[in-house]
C-alpha cells in the first residue's frame, strides 16, 4: 500500500507529514518507557524482519497480490510507540534506496501504514487479551484479530485522504468499496503471518513479547493449606543472554534468506493499491519517484543483470541496512532512557 508521488495533493500531503512527524515524535518519547537493553536490538530486528516480508507478495484476487503493512506485528511484538518507529524506518529506508513509496508521500504512509495500523491492532489486541483467558494461545488469537483488522483500517484511512486531497476526479464510493474489500483479502495473509509470527516467539521466548508481558503467572507454594505467591528468590530464572542473542541471530537469518532467497518466487501482481488505482483512475497523475534512479530502485542492484541475483542482493542490503538504521536509533533511545535518571538526581552539595 506503499502511496505514490501524485496521489495525494501538496496541501494534504503536508498535512499528513505534520502528523506523522508528531506521530514520531510521540513514538520516541514512548519508546524510552518500552525498551530495555534486550528489547532495543529486538526493535532493530523487528524493522529488518518487516522489511524482509514486505517484499514477499501474496496473492489474493485475480491479478491482484498483497503484502505485510507490519504495524500489528510491530506493536505486539515490542510496543505500540516501538512498532510506529519500527514501520517508519523501513518505509524510510524504502523510499530513500529502493523507490518504494514517494517521498512527498512519506507522511501520507507513514499515517496510513505505520500509525494507523498499529492503533487499530493494538487496540484490538488489547482488548480481546483482557477479556480471554491469560493464556499463550490467546494472544496468538488476538494478534490475529487485530492484524486482520489494521489492513481494512489502513485502506479507509487512505481512502479518507484521497477524497480530501486526491490528485483525480473519482467516485470516492468506489474507491472505497474496492480498497477496503481487496485489503480485508489482504488482511488475512497479514494476519496468518503475523499470528504465525508471535506465536513462534511466544513459544521459545515469551518474555520478549510486548503482548504478553504478564502472561506468566508467578510460581505458587502451598503452604498451611492455602496458595501463597513465592519469594522472588524461588522464581525460575529469567533467560541467559546468550538466548537472546540466538533469538537475534535465527530472526536475522530468516530475514536475509526471506528477502534474498525467497523473495524471488514472490508474486508479480500489483499490490491492492496498485490494482485499485488502475482500475478506478486514480494514478492519471503518478510522478516519477525521486529516487527512481538510485542503484537499488525497484528492489534490483543497478548493472546486475541476472534478476535472481540482482533481486537476492537488494533484498540483503535492505536488511542488513535496516537492521543497523533500525538498531542504532532503538538503542539511542534506549540510552536517553537510561541517562534521564542521572540527570534527574540533584547534585551532592
Amino acid at each position: 500500500m506503499h502511496v505514490p508521488d501524485g496521489f495525494i495533493n501538496a496541501p494534504v500531503s503536508v498535512a499528513a507529514g505534520v502528523v506523522a512527524a508528531g506521530a514520531v515524535a510521540v513514538s520516541l518519547r514512548g519508546a524510552r518507557r518500552e525498551l530495555d537493553e534486550r528489547t532495543a536490538p529486538l526493535a532493530g530486528l523487528v524493522a529488518a524482519f518487516i522489511f524482509a516480508v514486505q517484499m514477499l507478495n501474496f496473492p489474493v484476487a485475480a491479478g491482484t497480490s498483497g503484502h505485510l503493512l507490519g504495524g500489528a506485528l510491530a506493536a505486539i511484538l515490542v510496543g505500540p510507540y516501538t512498532g510506529v518507529l519500527c514501520v517508519s524506518v523501513v518505509l524510510l529506508m524504502q523510499g530513500i534506496l529502493f523507490a518504494d513509496g514517494g517521498l512527498t508521500a512519506l507522511g501520507v504512509n507513514i499515517s496510513v501504514m505505520g500509525v494507523v495500523t498499529v492503533l487499530i491492532a493494538y487496540a484490538v489486541f488489547r482488548g480481546l487479551v483482557t477479556v480471554l483467558p491469560r493464556t499463550r494461545r490467546s494472544v496468538t488469537v488476538a494478534a490475529f484479530a487485530g492484524a486482520l483488522l489494521s489492513v481494512p483500517g489502513a485502506a479507509a484511512a487512505f481512502t479518507l485522504l484521497y477524497a480530501v486531497g486526491g490528485t483525480t476526479d473519482v467516485a470516492i464510493g468506489k474507491v472505497f468499496t474496492a480498497m477496503v474489500g481487496v485489503h480485508v483479502l489482504i488482511g488475512i495473509g497479514e494476519a496468518l503471518i503475523t499470528a504465525a509470527t508471535v506465536g513462534a516467539v511466544i513459544a521459545v521466548r515469551p518474555d520478549l513479547v510486548h503482548g504478553a508481558r504478564g502472561l506468566i503467572t508467578p510460581l505458587q507454594l502451598r503452604v498451611g493449606g492455602e496458595l501463597v505467591d513465592a519469594p522472588a528468590a524461588a522464581a525460575p530464572a529469567p533467560a541467559a543472554s546468550g538466548s537472546t542473542r540466538k533469538v537475534w541471530a535465527t530472526g536475522l537469518v530468516t530475514a536475509l534468506v526471506l528477502a534474498g532467497f525467497v523473495s524471488f518466487y514472490a508474486s508479480a501482481n500489483p499490490d491492492g493499491l496498485e490494482k485499485v488505482a488502475a482500475d478506478k483512475g486514480i494514478d492519471t497523475k503518478v510522478e516519477e519517484h525521486a529516487s527512481a534512479d538510485s542503484p537499488l530502485a525497484d528492489y534490483a542492484v543497478k548493472d546486475v543483470d541476472d534478476a535472481r541475483l540482482s533481486g537476492g542482493l537488494a533484498g540483503v542490503i535492505g536488511v542488513g541496512g535496516t537492521v543497523a538504521v533500525g538498531t542504532g536509533i532503538f538503542w539511542a533511545v534506549r540510552r536517553r532512557r537510561a541517562e534521564e535518571p542521572a540527570a534527574a538526581e540533584p547534585s551532592a552539595v
